[in-house]
């Protein structure tokens, strides 16, 4: 791989002489613009304003704008004159745990090299005392004419350079969260939970650029005059639209579920439809036992009546047989 900086990374009083390579590469398609009237390439000319004149890149320079309009032109010779000490060198400036680095702050990446067999014993002590602590560590180095921060961290045997952006680069999430009062259950975060289990893990290495893949089968075919087959509609649901959020997240799992083959490896969710099932039958038979306890007391209560008029009738026989007292003259 072609080295895009050679310079050297400073470990206390440690010189490593590494060469800079880029650990990552574009394949998204680029499109040129073209003249839909005959095809024609659009091309950008640079033109100096104040010659109305092209220019070729051997007569640009580099100019700040300052405030009230004007340029300061800005040379190589004034840039390579500044006093920076990363200019040429990977500075490590500290070692902390990997987890302290916000992955907001992540950029470019790159691998780097040992350049030549001298670096190769430096370079395997700090890999390997990366690897021992597990900490990563923090450098400053400069590229493209300004200084950028680092993190180096082992990647197999090869230590890797992820360009972090400065702390003031990272905007604070102001006015982003819901802007309202929103209360979620714990049944929508058993079914958010249950979702997450079914899915599963994934193999990066199995993920693909679809679009892509479909690009360029759609620049084939033109080439080649084929027709190809128009890509079905996409669906008008969506964005925007309020959904049932429970019955939403039960499909998902149903999906999920289908898509994994509903093997043995797959989450079980209790859907809560079962506890609905089960408190409805609870209320059902609360009034059963309320009609039997009334029956019962009906009952009771006709069986006391009973006694009582039974009582009564023979209170009034016993008052009858009993014989009168003559009334004194």
């Amino acid at each position: 791989m072609r080295s895009i900086w050679n310079g050297a990374i400073s470990f206390g009083l440690v010189s490593i002489p590494i060469k800079l390579v880029n650990a990552t590469e574009n394949h998204a398609i680029s499109f040129r613009q073209i003249h839909l009237e005959d095809g024609g390439r659009i091309r950008y000319r640079k033109v100096c304003e104040l010659e109305d004149k092209e220019v070729t890149a051997a007569e640009i320079g580099k100019g700040y704008e300052d405030a009230d309009g004007s340029i300061i032109p800005i040379t190589e010779d004034d840039l390579a004159s500044l006093p920076i000490p990363t200019a040429k060198t990977i500075e490590i400036v500290a070692f902390v745990p990997a987890d302290r680095i916000d992955p907001l702050q992540m950029d470019a990446a790159y691998y780097l090299s040992a350049n030549g067999v001298p670096a190769a014993k430096p370079y395997t002590l700090l890999r390997e005392a990366l690897k021992r602590s597990q900490k990563v560590a923090i450098a400053k180095f400069a590229l493209r004419g300004r200084e950028r921060l680092g993190m180096l961290r082992v990647v197999d045997d090869v230590i890797a350079m992820h360009g972090l952006l400065w702390p003031d680069e990272i905007r604070a999430p102001e006015d982003v969260a819901p802007d309202t009062q929103v209360t979620v259950r714990d049944a929508e975060l058993d079914l958010a939970d249950a979702l997450m289990d079914t899915l599963g893990e994934v193999d990066l290495a199995d993920l693909h650029d679809d679009y892509r893949e479909a690009v360029e089968n759609m620049i084939a075919a033109k080439a080649s005059g084929d027709e190809r087959e128009e890509a079905p509609a996409a669906s008008g649901e969506g964005g925007g639209r309020v959904i049932d959020l429970m019955a939403a997240l039960e499909s998902s799992v149903r999906a999920a579920k289908e898509a994994r083959g509903s093997g043995d490896d797959v989450a079980e969710v209790t859907h809560l439809a079962g506890r609905t099932r089960k408190k409805t039958a609870a209320k059902k038979t609360t009034p059963a036992k309320k009609t039997t306890a009334a029956k019962k007391k009906t009952a009771a209560k006709k069986t006391t009546e009973a006694k009582k008029t039974a009582t009564t009738k023979k209170a009034a026989a016993a008052k009858k047989a009993t014989p009168r007292k003559k009334a004194s003259a």
